[in-house]
């Protein structure tokens, strides 16, 4: 469900949206901006779902092993 949000802001902020997001996709581009600093995620459940992926652990897993050798500092 959308809530209508009346806002105040500077009259260049106002132009330059405008201009460079397009009149009608302010509401959308402000919304994913200030989305991830109001809308708190269940960071717990997301981690406990990824690892109970097997496949796309053990994935990672193959990933992280092949990259370990990329650390090791080299002769010169």
């Amino acid at each position: 469900m959308h809530k209508k949000l009346t806002l105040s802001i500077d009259e260049d902020v106002y132009t330059g949206l405008h201009e460079v997001i397009g009149s009608r996709k302010i509401s959308r581009f402000i919304e994913d901006l200030v989305r991830p600093h109001v809308v708190q995620k269940d960071l717990y459940s997301a981690y406990k779902r990824m690892g109970a992926d097997r496949v796309r652990e053990s994935a990672a897993l193959e990933w992280a092993e092949a990259t370990c050798g990329d650390t090791v500092d080299e002769e010169r």
